[in-house]
């Protein structure tokens, strides 16, 4: 029997499950209108957020689609996932997000990351800096919008910015501020993430080339990028709420042979995106955090034992499973 990797289990009680629905299928193929009905149909499906990525293909502008879903939905807590930094100064951003805030009644979770498409950054002709760069720049961001979005008099001067006695307002409606998250995989991203956010995004890393790294996908990865935060974090990892976003969603009553269709697809070269860079075998694909094949109860078993292991609690998805997913939402609410 293999020995289950330590610093991942604790007396604590679990934290509840919280479903989200959001991130990068999220695209508005059908005009904004079709947009705000998806947000509402992940409000009545009873998904606690909905969050808009930030891209500069075919979909919606996330902060002012953000403005329209805090008339058109009640509930639902609304979030961005994630916006890239480098394309918008801070200050500004904040005042855009104490707005929403305010207009939601306090349904504000300000995702913010470092970017990392360099096609979109090059087809804007923006400077794609180099990873550590983004990285200094994001660590900067995140400071001045810590005290702005409590409505502070925040002065900074730093490589990237400089904030002159500038007060945040409007006040937003959740106090001490509206929570960050921030998404990485990565050490450095971990690191920052675990200084800064109320919500990490525990994701795979990518490849030079933006490929998803397949062997991040496994259980066994996925608790070693839980390690690094929680020893960045220190003392705050207890206050730090997990994310992850489930890939692929397949409802079946045989695991295992889906399992293993998957498994022969991946092992000549499907899908394209990923970067083929170890070997998993079926019970990898069954225990991956990111993968969910089974039945409604079996995919219910499998988010609870990954919460079991890693203490994510969070569950994203993308809009384009939302309709598969419900049912499990029902199982597991109040868990």
């Amino acid at each position: 029997m293999s020995q289950e990797p330590t610093g991942t289990t604790g007396a604590k009680e679990p934290r509840k499950f919280r479903f989200g629905a959001g991130g990068e299928g999220n695209k508005d193929e059908g005009g904004a209108r079709k947009f705000v009905k998806l947000a509402q149909t992940a409000e009545e499906y009873g998904y606690d957020t909905f969050a808009v990525p930030d891209h500069l293909g075919n979909q919606v502008g996330p902060l002012a689609a953000l403005g329209a879903l805090s008339q058109a939905t009640d509930r639902i807590r609304l979030g961005t996932s994630v916006l890239a930094n480098g394309w918008r100064h801070p200050a500004l951003l904040a005042k855009e997000a104490t707005t929403i805030d305010v207009l939601s009644k306090g349904r504000l979770e300000l995702g913010i990351g470092a970017g990392w498409m360099k096609e979109e950054f090059d087809k804007a002709g923006l400077e794609f800096e180099s990873p550590g760069k983004r990285i200094r720049r994001l660590d900067e961001a995140l400071t001045i919008l810590d005290g702005l979005l409590r409505g502070d008099e925040v002065t900074f001067d730093g490589e990237f910015y400089q904030i002159n006695g500038l007060v945040g307002s409007p006040r937003p409606r959740q106090g001490p501020r509206p929570p960050i998250a921030v998404g990485g995989g990565g050490p450095k991203m971990l690191a920052l993430a675990a200084k800064y956010a109320d919500i990490i995004s525990v994701a795979t890393t990518t490849t030079a080339e933006g490929k998803l790294r397949l062997s991040d996908m496994t259980i066994e990865k996925t608790i070693e990028r839980v390690d690094r935060i929680r020893e960045a974090a220190g003392e705050r990892f207890d206050d730090i709420e997990l994310n992850w976003t489930i890939a692929t969603i397949v409802i079946t009553d045989d695991r295992e042979a889906t399992a293993e269709m998957a498994l022969k697809a991946l092992e000549q070269g499907y899908p394209p995106n990923i970067a083929h860079d170890t070997q998993l075998t079926v019970e990898d694909i069954l225990s991956s955090p990111y993968l969910a094949i089974g039945s409604f109860e079996q995919i219910a078993d499998q988010i609870r034992e990954v919460r079991r292991r890693t203490s994510m609690s969070y569950v994203g998805v993308f809009p384009t499973q939302m309709d598969a997913f419900a049912p499990v939402i029902q199982i597991l609410k109040g868990e």
